[in-house]
């Protein structure tokens, strides 16, 4: 909030964005131009790899990602232990693809929880081109990860984001993504609620432009 009243250009992601600083009293230099991460996710997309979707023989639409690493919901044996049970009858249905954190992998072993494990797809963790092109034929995405939650978006799929919030509120109001912190994941996955793609939510792809382009007007 500091740096938001000693700054001259407040370049904001969503339209949310622009909202919640208008709430504080702030309007000037403010400019919704979109999100840098979108404009990353579509220059690198045509570099997105498949090694792990191809190695895997895995089907298109026929498998969710998911990722898990936050404190929150691993380092607590009672918590972790009810999302794995929640995602392992997810698996019964439909195969579940989980590269897993080196911490993640820890506190499965310390904890004892492998036997939730047993028909998930368990792999080591992997890069961002990798994963890109696993959530991008993948049917929806399980995730804890800030970042993730939006990508899946990117790519035109659900996410189930277990977390009690989320930071992008934009994608729960919508309807888009559904929280579910712990309990509820599976009827969030399998829930039958259609929801229409709410285009335009982090701008064209052109926010690295505009940006620069709004600068260069103030020099």
């Amino acid at each position: 909030m500091l740096t938001d009243r000693v700054s001259k250009y407040l370049f904001c992601p969503t339209k949310l964005a622009v909202e919640n600083l208008k709430k504080e009293g702030i309007e000037q230099g403010v400019y919704f131009v979109g999100d840098v991460m979108y404009d990353l996710f579509l220059m690198m997309k045509p570099l997105f790899k498949y090694d792990v979707y191809e190695s895997a023989s895995l089907e298109e639409g026929k498998y969710i990602v998911m990722t898990l690493h936050r404190d929150f919901n691993v380092d607590n044996k009672e918590k972790f232990e009810k999302i794995l049970k929640e995602v392992a009858k997810v698996a019964e249905k439909v195969k579940v693809v989980f590269p897993v954190h080196p911490r993640t992998r820890k506190r499965i072993s310390e904890f004892g929880l492998d036997e939730y494990l047993k028909d998930i797809l368990v792999i080591e963790p992997i890069d961002y081109l990798n994963l890109m092109g696993l959530v991008e034929k993948s049917w929806k995405v399980i995730t804890d990860s800030g970042g993730l939650q939006k990508e899946a978006y990117f790519a035109g799929k659900r996410a189930v984001v277990v977390m009690p919030d989320s930071g992008w509120r934009e994608l729960v109001e919508t309807g888009w993504n559904i929280l579910a912190d712990g309990e509820g994941i599976y009827d969030a996955v399998f829930s039958s609620e259609e929801k229409r793609y709410p285009t335009g939510l982090y701008g064209n792809g052109d926010a690295g432009k505009r940006i620069v382009e709004i600068l260069n007007k103030g020099y």
